[in-house]
């Protein structure tokens, strides 16, 4: 720094009056300043080793990068050439087969279906006319236990009459004796 004006502070730097031209601390100031350059003023460095850190990374990571996106490219084209048409074609032909199958399956099914249908019908007419049968069986039965009642009824009705008779009789006759 030189006397001959005051000297544009650094960023941070607060700005200080310059003592006079000529003056033996001049010197000194100028040794303190360098000193503290370079022991506490490492930015220039820091910026140097910064700059060189970014170049050297983005060489490297751009021949990276054009690296994976070349192997990504023959990727993508191999897969669109060779393994995409073989994909396919055995998809088609694995479908075909298991639409084939699938449709046996619902055949085979609806079948099982209908016979079960059949014979849930056949139990129910089976069932149906046993109940037809139980009615007419019941049915018989009561009008034989009717039957039986008015039998029951009319030989009660003919032993009451006989006993009736044979009281009347029994008193006729005791009425005889009554009279002695």
């Amino acid at each position: 720094m030189s006397g001959a004006g005051p000297a544009s502070p650094l960023p941070g730097e607060r700005r200080r009056e310059a003592p006079a031209a000529g003056s033996p601390i001049q010197p000194i100031i100028k040794d303190v300043g360098e000193i503290y350059s370079r022991l506490l003023d490492h930015r220039p460095v820091i910026q140097g080793e910064i700059r060189y850190f970014v170049k050297e990374f983005e060489e490297k990571r751009g021949l990276r990068e054009l690296r994976v996106l070349e192997n990504l490219k023959n990727t993508i084209f191999e897969t669109n050439e060779r393994v995409l048409p073989k994909c396919e074609q055995a998809m088609h032909n694995n479908l075909n087969e298991t639409i084939k199958r699938l449709q046996a399956a619902n055949d085979m099914i609806h079948r099982l279906q209908e016979r079960e249908h059949e014979e849930r019908k056949l139990q129910a007419d089976k069932l149906m006319a046993r109940e037809e049968k139980r009615v007419a069986h019941w049915e018989e039965l009561m009008k034989e236990q009717q039957n039986k009642q008015a039998e029951v009824d009319e030989e009660h009705r003919k032993a009451m009459e006989r006993l009736k008779e044979q009281y009347s009789e029994m008193e006729k006759e005791l009425a005889k004796y009554v009279s002695f």
